[in-house]
């Protein structure tokens, strides 16, 4: 009865059979093998290109790279003020730059308006004692749940070149996005403009597995050293690329997403109907933001279910927390059943309906 996040699951079978046969036997280290140079061509059919592709481990490590390929340490980049690069991962991105500073701009949903951006931007000194502002990143999904359109995602990308700035895209909830989005994933990336994306696997069904993709390759150059000199090129590849290969195969990673969507959406369904609950934005992918009230989310923790509090720094105008109230973030993921779903929601019905009568 976990929604407290989707990386609190385990790996889904496809990737664990995948792990198993790619244990066997002795092959080549540090991305050598046959098993990655098959994982890197089929980055290249996903995303309709040449890509360069580098597999890592943690989300936070490919985020701190990625910036880190785009960014000199007298540089900056901008983001929201609560992307999870600036808010959840402990400098990385500045410790990866050697330095580099990170603006986190406002915007309701946790989303960056293209006029803002240039405004913020455009309003920079732009003397030597500044650090010029180098990379626009943007998350896909967005802390509070929402799906950045390709339209959004082009107009923030013109912003970027008419400024000399590259955009880069923490996907770590990229599948989830896609799916919502029905489009390619070339669509959603370098067709709108992205330059440089970090892929999500873990929270998808995978053990441990993410990837920096690279469409501008001016950007890939120093990765292969940035990565080994970080710490995040594994000697035993073949089981990271393995774990993309059971993710990939079958669209197996697709039908992960539509199932976790699938989730989000029944919950925020059975949600919207319960007496006193809202929700603070949309249900876009595999996130939902109700604000409740204080005794339906007292009577949800006392039977068993767990889940966050969440930030009310990105409402929409006109939109609070009053002080009886709560707002929570629930996850759903791959593994979540809908017999779980089901419980929440009669648990959420009930505590509300006591409330009424009391």
């Amino acid at each position: 009865m976990n929604f407290g996040s989707d990386n609190v699951w385990g790996a889904s079978a496809p990737v664990l059979e995948a792990l198993v046969r790619a244990n066997a036997g002795a092959q080549a280290a540090y991305g050598e093998d046959e098993g990655t140079k098959r994982v890197e061509r089929r980055f290249a059919e996903i995303f309709e290109r040449d890509v360069a592709v580098f597999l890592g481990g943690t989300g936070t490590g490919v985020n701190g790279l990625a910036v880190a390929a785009a960014v000199p340490p007298w540089g900056s980049v901008v983001c929201h003020r609560e992307a999870h690069i600036i808010d959840d991962e402990c400098g990385a991105p500045e410790f990866f730059s050697h330095g580099a500073k990170l603006y986190g701009l406002p915007g309701i949903g946790a989303k960056l308006q293209p006029e803002e951006v240039a405004a913020f931007v455009d309003g920079l000194p732009k003397a030597v004692k500044q650090m010029p502002p180098k990379l626009l990143s943007l998350s896909q999904v967005s802390e509070c749940g929402l799906v950045h359109t390709r339209e959004e995602i082009a107009a923030l990308s013109a912003v970027c070149r008419e400024r000399g700035m590259a955009l880069h895209m923490d996907g770590a909830r990229f599948a989830n996005a896609l799916v919502r989005l029905n489009c390619t994933p070339a669509e959603m990336t370098w067709k709108a403009g992205v330059d440089i994306l970090t892929f999500g696997a873990t929270k998808n069904g995978c053990l441990a597995a993410e990837a920096i993709v690279v469409f501008d390759m001016g950007l890939a150059e120093t990765l292969a050293y940035r990565r080994k000199r970080g710490g995040h090129l594994f000697s035993k590849g073949r089981l990271v690329s393995a774990q993309f290969e059971g993710y990939f195969a079958d669209d197996h990673w697709l039908a992960n997403a539509r199932h976790a969507n699938a989730m989000a959406a029944r919950l925020a369904q059975g949600l919207e109907g319960v007496a006193g609950v809202r929700l603070a934005w949309p249900c876009e992918a595999n996130e939902v933001f109700p604000i409740l009230p204080r005794a339906v989310d007292e009577a949800l923790q006392r039977a068993g279910f767990l889940y966050r509090a969440w930030s009310d720094l990105s409402l929409p105008e006109g939109e609070r927390i009053g002080a009886g109230e709560r707002l929570v973030r629930l996850v759903t993921s791959w593994a979540t059943e809908e017999a779980t779903v089901e419980r929440f929601l009669v648990t959420a019905r009930d505590a509300a309906q006591q409330r009424a009568a009391e």
